[in-house]
């Protein structure tokens, strides 16, 4: 056991994890999503509240610490604890808040369902303004200026972001080409996609096969990949170039793109200020009007 191990730190720590991960078993694997999208909580709730929510004995998270070496839960819960008071209010305590300002999440009505839906949203864009770094946007921005063609993957859930990236950069003049599905062509498409382009992938837990496979395929040819994910761990992650893992709190169908799709606008919107040479925040996306 060498002086790092067990991790000391807490990027440390999320390092280790997103190594081993792969090796994981499937109950291991549930835990580390759960530690790396919520440290805020595993800092301040119990080994048993945590369980609870995973569905996951309370016993297993104690092996999953001793497994990375640490004497326990309590040990490794230390590291999340040193963290917090550098770290911005989790989802949990930024929904509270939010329930707290608009009034009780008791009213099951129709209108109900749509503030609850509206607090999550909200939750979850602030969430996003905290995980997603100007680096990372810059690097995106700049492949997708450089690339010859972009290429858009995403199916399933993710079909909107993709579709809505497709039309603004479009307008904007940028060669877009999507990885439709219809037919089962998405895959003989992506074939012939070369390294001076750019290929975008969007995938949600549960991933779409297809856009997984797609992804392996081009990578292992040398083309850079920006993905939008729900987690660093997802099965993007070691192929993209830029990653931006947006977390998703709860799966169920009502799960929102509130937060993917405004961070697809935004990198459009940057990518726009470049093209037209607008750093002054006023770049223009030309729309379709009806004749």
């Amino acid at each position: 056991m060498t002086a790092d191990f067990p991790p000391k730190s807490y990027e440390d720590l999320i390092r280790v994890i997103h190594e081993r991960y792969e090796e994981m078993s499937n109950s291991y694997q549930k835990i580390a999503l759960y530690l790396t999208q919520n440290p805020n909580e595993v800092a301040v709730m119990s080994v048993n509240a945590i369980a609870g929510k995973c569905g996951i004995h309370a016993s297993s998270f104690v092996r999953y610490a001793q497994s990375l070496g640490y004497r326990g839960f309590k040990e490794m819960q230390a590291v999340f604890q040193r963290r917090l008071s550098t770290a911005a209010p989790g989802f949990d305590a930024r929904v509270r808040a939010l329930e707290d300002e608009l009034g009780s999440k008791s009213d099951r009505s129709d209108l109900g369902f749509l503030r609850d839906l509206v607090v999550r949203d909200v939750t979850s864009l602030q969430d996003l303004l905290t995980s997603i770094s100007a680096s990372q946007i810059a690097e995106a921005v700049s492949l997708m200026e450089k690339a010859d063609t972009i290429y858009l993957a995403g199916q399933l859930r993710s079909m909107p972001v993709v579709e809505l990236l497709r039309y603004i950069l479009t307008m904007l003049g940028k060669r877009t080409v999507l990885l439709d599905p219809g037919g089962g062509l998405a895959t003989h498409m992506s074939r012939v996609i070369q390294p001076s382009d750019l290929l975008f992938a969007v995938s949600f837990r549960f991933y779409a096969t297809e856009v997984m496979n797609i992804v392996d395929e081009v990578a292992a040819r040398g083309v850079p990949i920006v993905a939008i994910s729900d987690s660093t761990l997802s099965p993007l992650a070691k192929n993209a170039r830029v990653l931006f893992a947006v977390t998703e709190h709860e799966y169920t169908f009502s799960r929102s793109l509130a937060a993917p799709m405004c961070l697809a606008q935004a990198l459009a919107v940057a990518l726009a200020a470049r093209l037209q040479k607008d750093l002054d925040g006023n770049p223009r996306i030309p729309v379709v009007t009806a004749t």
